[in-house]
């Protein structure tokens, strides 16, 4: 009998689909109550109009704003790349759709900045391969209705963690071509880079690197500070570092990792996290094994002044590859799948009022 091979995140991603989009198929409806309608802190919101996993929604003006992905209900493969975008205003019974991206793109991390919505890199199918990682910066022009191009990467980045700190955009880790080869999952590495862009400029600008090197992280802006927080290593799994990043000294600190874990290996790659009354909050994520895998249920809150981490209780729907974003007093966490890879691609946006739990 053959010895078994740990299942790697690029071998439980085969299958998705590099060209072709169609449109999408709304998810079946249960009648049953929503996990999220029985969990104390939690309550259902609006299913997103299609399945979509790797996204990093966006609050703009009020409004949810999710955009790309991979999608089972998009072309003809198992998976395929979303160029579908998607909008939500709170207490709405339906997500509104919006133009489409110029290009269908998953992992564009998408966040507010300068009045309008930026989706930032992402993977492609533009080279043959459904992970040809972008160099493309988008944005949404609300005004116009429409997307432009706007200030190109100095380079491809995906997986990244992005978000606005003070005045200015930051773009931090994340993965970028490992050579001159940029199609598939295997042509990456890792990145620790740092890049901000300030606004009215066209040229993005370096920073004191993260002192870790990782894709998948998640981030959030703390007390006017970055925090990024677990994520993955191409070759040696999943991270539990969180570090935070002081602009006004443009320098890094370390603090408390993620807690073990009650299943699964301590970290984790494709979480979500947000910031909500001075806390700290990471959801879900996922881990691959001989068995193959699965996705974190825990949720984390984080005390900065005792800089430690605090179980309070489980998601109704653990996913990873999901959105988690802060509106009216709430999380929101988005979409993702779950179970590992590219499966149980989930529609589920289920709302967290954290404070009825601690």
């Amino acid at each position: 009998m053959s010895a078994k091979v740990a299942l790697t995140r690029r071998q439980a991603l085969t299958g998705i689909a590099a060209t072709g989009f169609a449109a999408a198929c709304a998810p079946a409806q249960d009648a049953a109550p929503s996990p999220a309608d029985l969990m104390p802190g939690w309550r259902s919101a609006p299913d997103l109009p299609i399945r979509v996993q790797e996204i990093y929604p966006a609050v703009h003006d009020g409004a949810l704003f999710v955009a790309g992905g991979l999608s089972p209900d998009i072309g003809g493969g198992r998976i395929g790349l979303s160029d579908r975008v998607f909008s939500l205003l709170p207490g709405a019974t339906r997500w509104r759709e919006l133009p489409r991206l110029p290009v269908a793109t998953h992992h564009p991390n998408c966040v507010s900045f300068g009045g309008a919505v930026f989706a930032i890199g992402g993977f492609t199918a533009r080279q043959g391969g459904a992970w040809s990682m972008s160099d493309q910066v988008r944005v949404f022009d609300f005004e116009r209705n429409q997307w432009r191009a706007g200030p190109d990467l100095p380079t491809p980045y995906a997986e990244t963690v992005a978000a606005a700190v003070g005045v200015n955009l930051h773009l931090v880790t994340g993965r970028r071509p490992a050579g001159m080869t940029n199609a598939n999952w295997s042509d990456h590495a890792d990145s620790n880079a740092h890049l901000v862009l300030e606004p009215g400029t066209s040229v993005w600008r370096t920073r004191a690197p993260a002192p870790t090197a990782r894709n998948s992280a998640a981030g959030a802006v703390l007390g006017g500070r970055l925090h990024v927080i677990g994520g993955r290593t191409v070759s040696g799994g999943n991270s539990d570092a969180h570090e935070v990043y002081d602009a006004e000294r443009d320098g890094w600190d370390r603090l408390a990792p993620l807690p073990q874990p009650e299943a699964g290996p301590r970290g984790a790659g494709g979480l979500a996290a947000a910031e909500l009354g001075g806390r700290l909050y990471a959801f879900g994520g996922e881990w691959f094994d001989n068995s193959g895998g699965g996705v974190y249920a825990q949720v984390w809150a984080y005390d900065p002044v005792a800089d430690a981490w605090q179980e309070i209780g489980r998601m109704p729907t653990p996913r990873h590859g999901l959105g988690a974003v802060t509106l009216q007093g709430a999380i929101y966490t988005i979409g993702g799948a779950a179970a590992a890879g590219g499966n149980l691609t989930s529609a589920a946006v289920e709302v967290l009022e954290p404070q009825s739990l601690l």
